[in-house]
């Protein structure tokens, strides 16, 4: 009798270093891979009337699998596509080819984890096997010298204990070549309107940092051009806060979002690099920045829906947060009146993209000045970013509004201070706001204090050209 597994394609999707699918290739006869759209990633996030996928994340993903079918086409197979709910769509498709089992990457959140549930047990009544692997980190889950449940709640101890006792495994390779069912039907990509009512593809904005494309074949060319075609992994510590531009930063992110490329694979061309090149602080501060990536995966473990909560992992119940709406609005539109934070959500709201640093400034901003409710601000981000990580970004938000691991408490950025030593010259926020080109740069990032003369001189006029601020802004002018 020929055995058969279903390969289910989640947020893994490549062909190099994914255990699982090399496993079931492996243990069977017959694999069919598939990955399913779960429609329920495509709704409304509750009131606030936002995708929780918004245009910039939908492209990005359709493109990923896309990818993943053409690479798959050149080793004589391909990929099923279906739309619909994971725990359905692939149990009807287990019974209809009598397959032994499924196999797929294991997540790590609650919505994720309760589809992984549903489906075992729909297999379980026709005892089908379900088999789930994990391969989302640098660091395995069993190799850490602690239970999850014993996770350190500051990282630089994570950090330092792994290090010092934890061993990366080595990454898997790619298969050679598999076999598919004869008769299977594969299924047509759906178009983006198909996934986002009345959406269509978002066109690229010429100011973007970055054009990204998604997909293993496009991860691994980023990898290789980064590390080895321009050397700018070399100055990686010293560029990482930057603002402009392809190469101030890896731009791994989006691909390891939706694991087009694993930090394994990352990590050990970083070494090679090291061994033709020399180690160095930013080759070092590259893989720093997966260790953190693992961390909060492994707090997602820890914490459950804790993070997910306005309260936070801290069940801090002592802060208070409002809604109002307008106030949320004019974050996400880029209109609050302090330069930093609308230039930053501009480039966010046209390309899917933030860096790191203004993430955490308009982050600050929304929590900490206009304490809005943070669970408001993270639900934006992943509908809007391409790279959005359900872990790092909740993770990060639980960070920076106080309500998490940090272990600097009432942790404050002062947005006017942050602006200067960033972005000394304005370029940045003249780039992503162009009414206020001609301000100098002694006065872009405070141009609520400019007078009517210099309003005029500068052709700003506050309140209709550029906004007011929504909030007493002089206070971070003082010293």
């Amino acid at each position: 009798m020929t055995k058969r597994i279903i390969y289910w394609f989640r947020n893994d999707l490549r062909l190099h270093d994914n255990e699982g699918f090399l496993k079931a290739i492996q243990d069977a006869d017959e694999v069919i891979p598939i990955y399913v759209f779960d429609t329920r990633q495509f709704e409304e996030i509750g009131s606030l009337g936002i995708p929780k996928t918004g245009t910039f994340r939908a492209k990005f993903l359709l493109e990923s699998v896309q990818n993943l079918r053409d690479n798959l086409r050149k080793k004589g197979a391909n990929l099923v596509i279906k739309l619909g709910k994971p725990e359905i769509v692939i149990s009807e498709l287990a019974r209809e080819w009598d397959v032994t089992a499924i196999y797929t990457a294991k997540e790590a959140t609650q919505e994720e984890t309760d589809v992984e549930t549903s489906l075992s047990k729909k297999l379980k009544v026709y005892n089908i096997d379900f088999e789930v692997f994990w391969g989302a980190t640098l660091y395995h889950p069993r190799d850490l010298p602690f239970w999850v449940s014993r996770l350190p709640d500051v990282f630089t101890d994570f950090r330092k204990v792994v290090e010092g006792k934890s061993v990366i495994r080595p990454a898997f390779q790619e298969p050679i070549a598999l076999r598919l069912p004869e008769g299977l039907e594969f299924g047509k990509m759906p178009e983006i309107y198909e996934l986002i009512l009345f959406s269509q593809l978002p066109e690229v904005d010429r100011r973007a940092a970055f054009v990204f494309k998604g997909g293993e074949t496009e991860a691994l060319q980023r990898l290789n051009a980064y590390l080895w075609e321009t050397d700018h992994i070399k100055f990686y510590k010293e560029t990482r806060n930057g603002l402009l531009g392809a190469n101030y930063s890896s731009k791994f992110s989006p691909w390891l979002a939706y694991g087009c490329v694993s930090p394994r694979q990352i990590y050990e061309e970083v070494k090679k690099y090291e061994a033709q090149h020399g180690a160095n602080d930013s080759t070092y501060w590259l893989i720093f920045e997966l260790v953190w990536r693992d961390y909060f995966r492994f707090l997602a473990l820890k914490y459950g829906t804790r993070l997910f909560k306005t309260t936070g992992i801290k069940y801090n119940l002592e802060l208070r947060w409002n809604h109002n709406r307008d106030l949320f609005d004019q974050w996400v539109n880029g209109k609050t009146g302090i330069p930093f934070i609308d230039a930053n959500m501009q480039e966010l709201k046209l390309t899917g993209f933030m860096s790191n640093r203004g993430r955490q400034n308009v982050a600050s901003f929304l929590a900490k000045d206009l304490k809005v409710d943070w669970t408001w601000g993270a639900a934006y981000f992943e509908s809007q970013l391409i790279d959005y990580d359900v872990c790092s970004n909740w993770g990060n938000w639980n960070y920076i509004a106080g309500v998490g691991n940090d272990p600097r408490e009432n942790r404050y950025f002062n947005i006017f201070t942050q602006a200067n030593k960033y972005d000394a010259k304005g370029e940045y926020v003249k780039t992503w706001l162009p009414e206020l080109a001609a301000a100098p740069a002694e006065a872009v990032h405070r141009v609520w204090t400019l007078s009517t003369e210099a309003q005029k001189q500068y052709g700003i006029v506050l309140g209709e050209t550029y906004p007011l601020p929504v909030m007493e802004a002089d206070k971070w002018l003082v010293k």
